[in-house]
């Protein structure tokens, strides 16, 4: 009679396996037709794919009222504001399969005595928005304090003044 329960068992865990596989599969088909749009400043519209790569920019008529750089400011407005409504539904499109996880028994359930290495998952890093030459040095500067400055013999402080040039 064991056998029989843990047989039963065993079925009942690859049927929901199999379940996952098939959630998995339409999550990945309903996701590669996401797509997100926003509208920043009035004038700039970006849409973007599941992935968060711009796939189109519209400018409305009155565009040329914007300096350049408002425009840079505004498509860029736009293209993370769509990449961040595409992630949430993203998100919305994996609950089904969260809902379907949580009641599957874990593996600490199934073996004694095994660590549970899912309960403490490292915190992503976001990414960060700013451009590039905005962004702050993520490490801390080097100072040294041990070091002796050497001066060649002879050596002249006069720079680009000195007639050696």
């Amino acid at each position: 009679m064991p056998n029989e329960r843990t047989r039963a068992e065993l079925n009942a865990v690859i049927e929901q396996v199999g379940q996952q596989f098939r959630t998995i599969a339409q999550i990945q088909r309903d996701r590669a037709d996401l797509t997100a749009s926003a509208t920043a400043r009035k004038r700039v519209t970006v849409t973007v794919n599941a992935d968060g790569v711009v796939i189109e920019t519209k400018f409305a008529g009155n565009i040329a009222d914007l300096e350049y750089s408002e425009i840079a400011k505004a498509v860029t407005e736009a293209a993370q504001q769509a990449a961040a409504e595409v992630g949430r539904k993203g998100q919305a499109l994996m609950e089904p399969l969260n809902d379907q996880r949580a009641r599957m028994p874990k593996l600490t359930d199934l073996i004694e005595g095994m660590p549970d290495f899912a309960a403490h998952p490292p915190a992503p890093v976001p990414a960060s928005t700013a451009p590039p030459h905005a962004r702050e040095s993520g490490g801390a500067a080097m100072e040294f304090d041990d070091v002796e400055v050497v001066r060649p013999e002879g050596a002249r402080d006069r720079g680009v003044t000195d007639s050696g040039w």
